[in-house]
């Protein structure tokens, strides 16, 4: 799978509609893959679609079938939803998984909550319901306007990445590179925790001073 990502050939199931399964979905086109996405309202990609001739739109189904490398890319309380819609296509795939937990209930002076407990991150609950797929954290903590190629005046950014699959995550790692980030494998799939905590983190200074365009950075 890492050599595709060097030759530039990857076919790529987005699962998702929204504003994350369209950034990712345009990223992975200028890098030259061929993407599906994978919707169950195809009204909703209708005018990106116009705008992104090269992809196509699909069931979840018929897109992860299609991709090598596929996207999950929807609210954290559809993940599963998803996941199972399409898990039969997508044994042995690495699948990066883009989610949070986040839960319906509004912000507390900018604080998100979360539906998992704190020891248990939502990409473990998924990882052991559908332990064929090769499941990796990654693009969670950070807004749509940095996924691909951010420019910040601090540098490059750190994407935290985690899973339990090695060559799954040389793959995505391979990917987040081309992307423009530094990337820091935290290890297996209890590192979700943290990994999916800071996206509250992230979304503490959107919420109370507007600023949506800042991402973290590992010094060492």
């Amino acid at each position: 799978m890492g050599q595709l990502v060097e030759r530039g050939i990857m076919k790529v199931g987005v699962l998702g509609s929204g504003v994350v399964a369209k950034t990712l979905g345009i990223g992975f086109l200028q890098d030259g893959h061929d993407v599906t996405m994978g919707t169950r309202d195809p009204a909703r990609l209708a005018e990106w679609s116009l705008q992104n001739p090269r992809a196509r739109i699909a069931s979840f189904a018929q897109a992860a079938e299609s991709g090598e490398l596929i996207v999950l890319a929807v609210k954290g309380t559809a993940a599963r939803e998803v996941l199972a819609a399409a898990a039969s296509h997508m044994e042995g795939k690495t699948v990066i998984d883009t989610t949070n937990p986040f839960s319906d209930a509004p912000p507390v002076h900018g604080v998100l909550q979360f539906f998992t407990p704190a020891n248990e991150s939502l990409m473990e609950r998924l990882q052991r319901e559908f332990p064929k797929v090769r499941l990796v954290k990654a693009f969670n903590s950070v807004g749509n306007a940095c996924m691909v190629h951010p420019q910040l005046t601090g540098g490059k950014p750190t994407m935290f990445i985690c899973g339990d699959d090695d060559v799954a995550k040389r793959t995505v790692t391979e990917v987040l590179v081309r992307f423009g980030w530094e990337v820091a494998d935290m290890g297996k799939a209890e590192a979700a925790r943290p990994i999916e905590s800071l996206a509250i983190l992230w979304c503490i200074p959107g919420f109370l001073q507007n600023q949506w365009r800042h991402a973290f950075k590992l010094m060492k």
